[in-house]
């Protein structure tokens, strides 16, 4: 037993307190609660309490930290009065406090919750109880356990919750129906493998995406919120962090955000301008063109740029750890290559070209004159933009080579 743990002990026993358990396993016991802290020095000590008594009467070896974000009303000197490690964390943010936090732990399992006496941390439990089981992330569901009145605004409570968690269970196939929720629990192994990136209130949806993608077990337990003991307005921005949050599950998702619209751009294009191509088309009494076959093409190469986006956002999550490679992935990456790209490129864009010179000698052939806009168009706009589309292969085969360094 190191120095730490004996004055711990010391400290518990002038106290005239039962010293937790920290001989077998990791000093830290089975479960280690982190909260993190920014001037909570109002309901600091009960949560810490709250904590030690919930561990205690379950018979449960743990320990509770408090990953202090560079508090200035006491919070430090409030949690180690009240038997919790304080650990500081210089880097502000949400996801950095609880990122130090966690890392700090010594338990196989974590339990995370907030510092401001909204969750009810005697739940403790089941949330080990599931982690027990073999789930690797365990969300707190607060539409099933109960929220108080006042606990939740309105609009949180019936748009923004509801929304976001729907958005992320489409996205991701995850099963959290509480994306949002502040108490969950996880083991430190499928923490490490999550390898969570962002310190602000991102940290909370990245969470549940990495187990999601990953493939983590997850599981869900019902808690309650009630209205929290603090006497100031939460950290919370509604419309600030609720867009934070969609625009990290767009984000995180380069499929729905880049991929899907494009292939439905594409497809929509490509129809079009083969049913245009031949001649004009007539759909009841509305005549069709080579005016829209001008949008038609345009939306065939806004998709296919869209597509291009899908595939160098996906390659530059997985290089920098953003987003887990995925075994498709990697049967992808056998086939996309520079020199591929640079062949198919090349080969699109001479085919276009050789059209292009046709559509020239076409001109020729009639003295250079005037030519009807109409039957032109049918040759130029496939020929100009199968151009854009050669080069555009080429460019973006360079650019995914260069994306593709470091994981190669």
């Amino acid at each position: 037993m190191n120095s730490y743990s004996s004055a711990i002990i010391q400290e518990k026993e002038v106290m005239g307190e039962e010293p937790m358990n920290t001989d077998a396993g990791a000093i830290g016991g089975e479960l280690t609660i982190v909260m993190p802290c920014l001037n909570e020095a109002e309901t600091l000590a009960i949560c810490v309490q709250s904590a030690r008594r919930a561990l205690r009467e379950n018979g449960i070896r743990g320990e509770v930290i408090v990953a202090d974000n560079g508090s200035t009303d006491g919070s430090q000197q409030i949690g180690r009065e009240n038997g919790a490690r304080v650990v500081p964390v210089p880097i502000r943010g949400y996801g950095a406090a609880l990122l130090a936090g966690i890392r700090a732990a010594r338990s196989p399992f974590v339990l995370m919750l907030d510092a401001d006496d909204s969750y009810d941390v005697s739940h403790a439990p089941l949330f080990l109880a599931e982690l027990r089981k073999g789930a690797g992330l365990v969300m707190g569901n607060r539409f099933r356990g109960g929220i108080r009145p006042g606990a939740m605004p309105l609009l949180h409570k019936y748009l923004g919750n509801p929304v976001l968690s729907l958005i992320g269970r489409v996205l991701f196939s995850s099963p959290a129906r509480d994306f949002h929720c502040g108490i969950r629990a996880f083991s430190k192994e499928a923490f490490d493998r999550m390898d969570l990136r962002t310190t602000g209130m991102e940290f909370a949806s990245e969470m549940v995406v990495k187990a999601a993608l990953l493939g983590i077990p997850i599981a869900e337990v019902p808690t309650t919120l009630k209205p929290d003991g603090r006497s100031r307005p939460p950290h919370l921005r509604t419309w600030h962090d609720g867009w934070r949050h969609l625009r990290f599950l767009m984000l995180y998702s380069p499929r729905w955000l880049f991929l899907y619209p494009g292939l439905t751009l594409m497809l929509i294009g490509l129809t079009v301008s083969l049913w245009l191509l031949p001649h004009e088309r007539m759909l009841g009494t509305v005549h069709f063109d080579a005016d829209t076959l001008v949008y038609a093409m345009a939306c065939l190469l806004l998709g296919f740029n869209t597509v291009c986006f899908a595939v160098c956002a996906k390659v530059f999550a997985v290089t920098t750890g953003l987003l887990p490679e995925g075994p498709a992935f990697n049967r992808w990456f056998r086939y996309i290559k520079l020199e591929t790209g640079l062949i198919v490129g090349a080969l699109v864009f001479i085919c276009s070209l050789l059209a292009a010179v046709w559509a020239v000698l076409y001109w020729k052939h009639s003295g250079y004159g005037p030519l009807r806009a109409d039957q032109m168009l049918r040759i130029t706009l496939p020929s100009a933009t199968g151009m854009v589309f050669g080069a555009e292969i080429c460019f973006v085969s360079f650019f995914l080579s260069i994306l593709g360094m470091r994981r190669r």
